[in-house]
């Protein structure tokens, strides 16, 4: 946040950039990052790691001479486009790309340029670049001269722009990406994702992200508020400067309040120059009684930072906090503000579905708000640093947040085709390649970027890395663990394991809590073991399922049973093969009441990791359609194999669409008991099943239920001990209506209702959003349902529906949230799934007016809806 008084300025930098696909053909291949890594590493990074050992820089500019390298480069040719942007998900799936990864054209490079102008006002100053994230590999030039460039593409960092600066003409900057292949194990996108911004400020001003904000003693009379700051400059004098804190209350929508709340004393000090890196830690103010940070109560106050030299005003930084305490307490599990808090979390990838990687805070905002309907309290971000948006919607809407810095540590997961997973040959594509240079920079930025959110109430410095498992992995924890606690001690630090706690020569001992992965019967032996660590399951389940499919019969332990048509049952008993369904993870945590809870295995659906169909098939598989399973006999007769076309996973509890799983109905009973609430699975159209039986379940909080079809009772079940469903096993379908009254201690507590349906007939649209603001980054989710004439959703129907948009809006994306559907996301026809459809609205910058979406499909009813724009 900006002070409106304050000499600093940032500014989005997001709007008029030019895009080319490919390299430049004059020599761009030369500027791999094995190539200019001595000049990546000399230049920028002092930014962003104040205090680390900087190598000498070589003599010259490489990249001089490469043509989209030269600001005289024309450039019209190239596509204009505003950020942020991820160029894979605008392609198309191919079926040869691996599934791992999406089935997307992630790979390969591209370039950036953009033209701009610096007032001649601003010499003087210190300008910078900073990128919240590039995929990956970048690299930068101004005006032709190298300024440095960063190769994890999760990092946010900035360049120093004022060497090489024009005031008062044309600038060209020139950003050139490569994301490797084979340097991923989900869908990663490309491009610059994320928002960019220019930042100005006073040659003497607050380091950005120089402002830390503690609140080291709470109670109900009083907050202590701690405020270290670091101030940076450029100048050659030395200054004479003081510092002022004053702390002001936010409200929901981020206005401060009128007057301060607390303030602290003058600080005077001294900053001799050059580029001078001091950290004081003398800024105090106490809050009286103060209003906690909590999950229904997102409370949050603003720290408002001035530096002055002889009055003169040189920089005002704001920075927003919360009062909270947050940690693990002995054999307790988590507390926030003194209460124990159950962690029910879920572990998110970065994508955002038929958005790909690109950053959209509305989309960010919709997948919170369905979470939060699930009961979901917390975010694991898996695995690596996330949006800031995403952070800042948790800060406001009230959710925790396990803050991930890497995947994997100096031995990598990805190695060289023929190289066998986790091959400690030393050769590596993904980010072991970098470890050693960056893991510092990379992890100092993250703590440094984060450190004041109030919903960051845990520091993850790995996931399953494979030095869990050597006897001299603990150094290296130790090292990481050690520069977290340098940047903040505020918060515990945790892994996520998946290995036996018998295994770990040291390794959990660098650790404040440990994260087990699927290991629901090993908290017991975690705490025998080490007493002193508490645990929770850092990833839990991994249930596999496809929202609408349904496999008979239903069998009780369900490995990946029923790989119909490359789909998975939703009866919600199918995993992983390392993995439980939602049932045996709760009971472990049952048993095991002093555990902190979980982080399931994911909330949404992801592009890539298609569990159980990650690569072609060997083996024939089932296929409902016979037509179907001969063709892929015959191919794989001929080729040896079947090409599988998932292209995006099934672990999600939501699908890739936003449209929630029958699961998302048993967490829903979990984690909000006092919700009055029953969900039936299956749907009950099953035209082909008539007297043939087919299983019943029902997910709801209560502790009794009896279910009805056409009337009669099938009689009542009651849900025992470390029990999370109910079940009639032994139902014979037939049409018409399956009901179920649900009861708790023996009162009436919720009802529900599925009902044979008459066939598709019309269309219907409904928007999350109905008032859209004019900026050009506003979104509206249109659901799109097939219905009958009574208005049921058709959970058979799979009709090809065309959507147009007239008005100051445009059709962004669609999806349906089939795991195999390989229409591009930008196609304007799509078939429904399982009933449903789901079309992207985003509004177009300065233009307001009425926005009407229309949907057809051949033989249906259309349907039609306005939304307004402001």
């Amino acid at each position: 946040m900006a002070h409106p008084n304050s000499p600093r300025e940032r500014l989005l930098f997001n709007d008029d950039w030019r895009f080319h696909r490919g390299d430049a053909p004059d020599g761009g291949s030369a500027l791999d990052y094995d190539a200019l890594k001595p000049w990546i590493l000399a230049t920028g990074c002092e930014l962003i790691s104040a205090g680390l050992p900087k190598p000498p820089r070589p003599p010259g500019h490489p990249g001089e001479q490469v043509s989209f390298v030269r600001p005289d480069f024309d450039d019209s040719g190239f596509r204009q486009l505003a950020l942020p942007h991820d160029f894979g998900v605008e392609g198309e799936f191919s079926q040869e790309l691996p599934g791992e990864t999406g089935k997307l054209p992630w790979q390969g490079v591209a370039w950036y340029r953009k033209r701009f102008t610096i007032p001649k006002d601003d010499a003087g100053r210190q300008l910078e670049l900073e990128l919240e994230g590039a995929m990956a590999y970048s690299t930068i030039w101004l005006n032709g001269k190298l300024l440095g460039g960063w190769p994890y593409g999760y990092t946010t960092f900035r360049v120093d722009l004022t060497p090489h600066l024009l005031f008062g003409a044309e600038n060209v900057l020139a950003i050139r990406l490569n994301n490797p292949p084979e340097s991923s194990r989900w869908y990663p996108g490309s491009g610059i994702y994320r928002d960019v911004w220019l930042l100005k400020r006073h040659s003497t001003s607050i380091e950005p992200w120089g402002v830390f904000v503690s609140t080291p003693k709470v109670s109900d009379a009083e907050a202590l508020v701690n405020l270290d700051i670091a101030v940076q400059t450029f100048e050659e004098s030395r200054s004479d400067l003081t510092l002022d804190s004053e702390i002001f209350e936010l409200d929901r929508t981020g206005t401060r309040s009128a007057k301060p709340v607390a303030s602290s004393s003058t600080t005077k000090f001294d900053l001799d120059p050059p580029r001078a890196y001091q950290t004081l830690r003398s800024q105090v103010a106490t809050i009286q009684r103060p209003k906690r940070w909590d999950l229904d109560s997102p409370h949050r106050y603003l720290a408002v930072t001035t530096l002055r030299r002889a009055g003169e005003v040189l920089d005002v930084v704001e920075t927003p906090f919360g009062v909270r305490t947050a940690g693990f307490v002995a054999n307790d599990g988590f507390h926030l503000n003194g209460r124990r808090v159950p962690l029910q979390g879920v572990c998110m990838h970065h994508d955002q579905g038929a958005l790909g990687s690109a950053v959209h805070r509305r989309a960010l905002e919709r997948q919170l708000r369905i979470l939060r309907e699930m009961g979901t309290n917390a975010i694991r971000t898996s695995h690596n640093p996330p949006a800031p948006e995403l952070l800042e919607l948790c800060d406001q809407m009230g959710f925790l947040v396990m803050d991930e810095a890497f995947d994997c540590w100096r031995r990598g997961k990805k190695t060289p085709q023929g190289a066998p997973e986790k091959a400690d040959s030393g050769v590596y594509f993904d980010y072991a390649r970098v470890f050693d240079d960056w893991y510092e920079r990379d992890l100092r930025a993250l703590i440094r970027r984060d450190r004041n959110h109030p919903c960051v109430v845990i520091w993850s410095i790995g996931n399953e890395v494979i030095e869990q498992w050597y006897s001299d992995g603990w150094q290296l924890g130790q090292r990481l663990a050690g520069i977290v606690r340098e940047e903040d001690r505020t918060r515990p630090i945790t892994s996520a394991l998946n290995g036996d706690i018998a295994a770990y020569r040291g390794f959990q001992t660098v650790l404040d809590a440990i994260g087990f992965n699927y290991k629901p019967h090993a908290y017991a032996e975690l705490k025998a073991h080490t007493p002193q660590h508490e645990v929770y399951g850092a990833e839990t389940s991994s249930t596999v399922s496809t929202r609408g499919e349904y496999f008979f019969p239903v069998e009780p332990d369900n490995k990946l049973h029923g790989r119909v048509n490359f789909q998975v049952s939703s009866y919600d008993l199918s995993t992983a093969n390392w993995a439980h369904p939602p049932d045996v993870e709760f009971r472990g945590l049952d048993q095991s009441p002093y555990a902190a809870g979980e982080f399931v295995w994911t909330g949404f659906d992801y592009l890539g990791e298609p569990t159980p169909y990650n690569s072609d098939s060997t083996n024939l598989l089932n296929f409902s359609d016979e037509k179907e399973r001969e063709q892929q006999a015959r191919e794989l007769e001929r080729l040896g194999k079947i090409k599988v076309p998932s292209r995006s996973s099934y672990f999600g509890i939501i699908d890739l669409a936003g449209f929630p799983k029958d699961r998302f109905y048993i967490y829903q009973a979990r984690w909000r008991p006092e919700l009055k609430m029953a969900h039936i699975l299956p749907h009950w159209d099953f035209p082909e099943r008539v007297g043939q039986i087919t299983p019943v379940q029902v997910y709801s909080a209560a502790d009794e239920a009896e279910l009805f079809l056409n009337g009669r009772s099938l009689g009542k079940k009651q849900r025992g001990p470390l029990e999370y469903r109910f079940r009639w096993d032994d139902v014979r379908y037939e049409p018409g209506e399956l009901r179920v009254q649900t009861y708790k201690q023996g009162k009436p507590w919720a009802e529900a209702t599925r009902r044979t349906t008459g066939g598709a007939a019309r269309l219907t649209l409904e928007a999350d959003r109905e008032k859209l603001h004019a900026d050009g980054r506003d979104l509206s989710f249109l659901t799109l349902r097939v219905s009958d004439s009574a208005g049921l959703t058709d959970p058979n129907a799979a009709h090809r529906v065309r959507v147009s948009v007239d008005g100051p809006g445009d059709l962004l994306a669609m999806d349906n949230g089939d795991p195999t559907d390989l229409t591009p996301f930008f196609a304007r026809e799509r078939a429904a799934f399982h009933g449903l459809l789901l079309a992207i609205v985003r509004t177009r910058r300065g233009e307001t007016g009425q926005v009407v979406v229309r949907a057809e499909s051949s033989g249906l009813q259309g349907a039609q809806h306005t939304l307004e724009v402001r």
